[in-house]
């Protein structure tokens, strides 16, 4: 599940960003639209725990990410979640199955291999385990994230414009692996995009528009971050 109650983040000597109150059941979809600069990709790192609020409530899974020291935070975000960024973060140095088998190796857990061969196939990626990321499309690295972000069955899967660069049949594949993870998992879905295809493909989503607004001088007086 997924709760948000006056939830606000400042950057520092820049805008002040508020969120709209939000209840998203466990397995459902949060849908976060909005041009560019309205804080889609604020409000993914506040879900993922990357970032903390100045202000407000924020609920995932039954948890409050920034009520948990760092370190539990990190444990609980490797367990629960499932990361997609909007810049992939794939590992150079390793091929396509090692940035796979690395989210598990990363919390001590041994790689699923008939499980990272399936997420492959469906994603129209197998042939491709070797490839170093310099060696892939856009559009490719872009599903090894989506595959990686899905690999461990996540209970919430974060998703930062996980169709921008994938052709229909491509977007058609990966919107049907994160609609199946959903219902195989019973997972929530958190998916910040610009792309009309999901928006007009997700017709039950929870949608959710994010709202910038200007520092306030009060606040700033206060040593707010604003």
């Amino acid at each position: 599940m997924l709760k948000l109650r006056g939830l606000e983040y400042s950057y520092t000597a820049g805008p002040r960003i508020a969120f709209a109150d939000l209840d998203v059941p466990q397995g459902s979809v949060a849908l976060v639209q909005g041009p560019s600069g309205s804080g889609k990709s604020t409000l993914l790192a506040l879900v993922a725990g990357l970032l903390t609020a100045c202000a407000g409530e924020l609920w995932v899974a039954g948890q409050q990410p920034s009520a948990m020291p760092a370190r539990q935070r990190d444990a609980w975000r490797a367990g629960t979640l499932g990361f997609m960024p909007q810049r992939l973060h794939l590992s150079a140095a390793l091929s396509v199955l090692g940035n796979l088998e690395l989210a598990y190796l990363a919390i001590g857990q041994r790689p699923d291999g008939q499980r990272i061969q399936a997420l492959l196939e469906q994603l129209g990626l197998y042939g491709l385990q070797g490839r170093l990321p310099h060696e892939l499309s856009l559009g490719q690295a872009q599903r090894v994230a989506l595959a990686r972000a899905l690999v461990r069955r996540p209970l919430v899967v974060v998703a930062d414009e996980p169709t921008a660069n994938l052709d229909d049949e491509a977007c058609t594949a990966a919107l049907a692996l994160l609609v199946e993870h959903a219902r195989e998992a019973g997972a929530t879905l958190v998916i910040a995009t610009h792309d009309h295809r999901l928006a007009s493909r997700l017709p039950d989503s929870h949608g959710l528009r994010c709202t910038r607004l200007e520092p306030q001088p009060a606040l700033a007086g206060k040593g707010s971050e604003a």
